[in-house]
């Protein structure tokens, strides 16, 4: 299983909301100004992908409280699937407001991501689960307190208030399950390789379709307190 799950980290690039990828040089370029305070290439760019992490962390979540073989790993599900739907929502009240147009596919790489999830069962997927969402979580965690520190946008500044707490709920009961391999996840997010700009690109959606929203199955919990660690093979 090491093997496997080496092979797999060393697929991971970016995080699960991609780093700030610009259409140009400059990410402070501000491309609007809006009643919220100017936005800038940055700023739109992290609502996107904050949007496109959603797009595929939801479903994965969802299938954590299917597949889990852990009472661990089915509360990191929980956690996943009400995380971004919450933030989902957030991405779609202020996308109109900011003129910004949402995705509704995630980027190829994150669906290969989930791909991977999907073949998955048993311990495997429990690992896999564990050890692919903490390291985009960790990377995405530095580039959220960036935008959070830079931005002059209200609206977006809120957004980073609200990913933070989530991403560091979701890095928490990740790391509660007990098969996070640190070793190697620091690594992967310390020493990311790159892929080209395509594979970490959401595609556009297409003209005039709805934004999918992101709502989790009505028998899932939306109290998402952060437990306290658990034994990984709790039943």
């Amino acid at each position: 299983m090491g093997g496997a799950l080496s092979a797999t980290l060393a697929a991971l690039v970016h995080p699960g909301i991609p780093g700030v990828q610009n259409v140009s040089s400059d990410p402070s370029r501000v491309i609007a100004n809006t009643p919220y305070g100017p936005l800038t290439e940055a700023d739109r760019d992290f609502v996107v992908k904050v949007r496109s992490a959603g797009l595929w962390e939801f479903p994965s979540g969802e299938m954590a409280l299917q597949k889990g073989t852990t009472n661990a790993v089915r509360t990191a599900g929980q956690h996943l699937a009400v995380g971004h739907s919450a933030l989902g929502a957030t991405c779609r009240k202020i996308a109109p407001e900011l003129n910004i147009t949402l995705p509704n596919q995630a980027t190829p790489q994150q669906q290969g991501f989930a791909a991977t999830l999907t073949s998955d069962t048993g311990k495997q997927f429990d690992t896999d689960l564990a050890n692919i969402l903490r390291v985009t979580h960790g990377q995405i965690f530095p580039a959220i307190a960036k935008i959070r520190a830079t931005t002059k946008n209200t609206l977006v500044r809120q957004l980073a208030d609200q990913a933070n707490d989530v991403v560091l709920d979701h890095i928490t009961v990740l790391e509660n399950t007990g098969l996070v391999n640190f070793d190697q996840v620091l690594f992967q997010e310390t020493t990311p390789p790159k892929l080209p700009a395509i594979q970490v690109t959401p595609p556009a959606p297409q003209p005039g379709a709805p934004v999918v929203a992101l709502t989790p199955p009505a028998d899932v919990p939306t109290n998402t307190a952060t437990p306290p660690a658990a034994s990984p093979t709790t039943e």
